[in-house]
């Protein structure tokens, strides 16, 4: 059984081997429908892994744009892919390859959490691997996701712990940004638990703390809503982030709770968050020109930048 605890599922810890997992290279040249594909990318004893493929509309193999790949949320237990469907389709509406993937959960493939961030780390290098057939460049690759997924979009970057095996070391799986979305990196360290919370804290605190940065790292977004209970660790993150000569921004949504940022009828923080996360990626020289997403009419929400 799963307890749930500030939007997160803490999963009974879990013993399973990630032997006989493998990265499957692309053999041909993709036929996107649409200018969308679907392919997987890796074999592992709980199953396949598929990633959802992104194209803008002039695409071509040939081509070395920038790419980004987003990891669901789901507290390592559950979600799929499709959190980021619109996201995706946006910045690949703007030039970029985006890409959403799969990896093992608790709910599906009965794995611990050290499987999501071995699955994460294998995603973004299989992109490198395939940057020929998928018309990328290998040097701009962007690594994003919300919850627990930005968590582990986060061990892409900042975590050696948890390495896939039998994997091609030489083919780098760190991104060149990172684009998190409310991320678990640590709860607070003053805020009282509840007495009921203790145990599930306990259980889920250890593992998503297990970045530790470093010099050199790569450029980085975060978004949190105030009432965020993970605020405290993204602050953190952040803070390490520049102090280690990192360019780190974070914004808050006031008000608001974990999960403020996914496409949801009649909010405006979806697209504030896809604004603001064109802009940090247009800084970087990953896109081209204004925003094509404008903040929604008759808002005054607004997103502030805290760090």
């Amino acid at each position: 059984m799963s307890m749930r605890i500030f939007g997160l599922a803490i999963a009974p810890l879990l013993v399973a081997a990630s032997a006989g997992a493998a990265l499957k290279p692309l053999d041909a040249n993709l036929q996107p429908v649409s200018n969308k594909a679907v392919v997987v990318y890796k074999t592992t004893p709980e199953g396949d892994l598929k990633v959802n493929l992104y194209f803008p509309p002039e695409w071509k193999a040939s081509d070395r744009r920038p790419a980004i790949i987003f990891f669901f949320g789901g507290g390592f237990v559950s979600g799929n892919p499709s959190q980021f469907t619109t996201t995706a389709e946006y910045f690949a509406s703007r030039g970029l390859v985006a890409a959403s993937a799969e990896y093992r959960i608790r709910n599906k493939h009965h794995t611990p959490p050290e499987r999501c961030a071995e699955d994460a780390k294998s995603a973004v290098r299989w992109l490198r691997m395939n940057a020929a057939r998928l018309g990328i460049d290998p040097g701009r690759v962007i690594a994003g996701g919300g919850s627990a997924g930005g968590t582990i979009a986060a061990f892409t970057a900042h975590n050696t712990t948890f390495e896939p095996d039998g994997e091609d070391m030489s083919v780098s799986s760190k991104p060149d940004a990172l684009v998190l979305y409310n991320p678990a990196l640590g709860f607070s360290k003053t805020a009282p638990v509840p007495p009921e919370k203790q145990a599930q804290v306990k259980a889920l605190g250890p593992f998503i703390r297990k970045w530790k940065v470093t010099a050199g790292g790569p450029p980085a977004i975060l978004f949190f809503g105030t009432d965020d209970a993970l605020q405290a660790g993204g602050r953190e993150f952040t803070e390490a982030l520049k102090a280690a000569g990192t360019r780190a921004e974070l914004y808050t949504a006031a008000g608001q709770k974990h999960g403020f940022f996914n496409d949801r009828p009649g909010t405006p923080w979806h697209a504030l968050v896809v604004r603001q996360s064109d802009l940090f990626l247009a800084s970087l020289g990953y896109l081209k020109g204004a925003p094509a997403i404008a903040p929604p009419e008759g808002t005054t929400a607004k997103l502030e930048r805290a760090l």
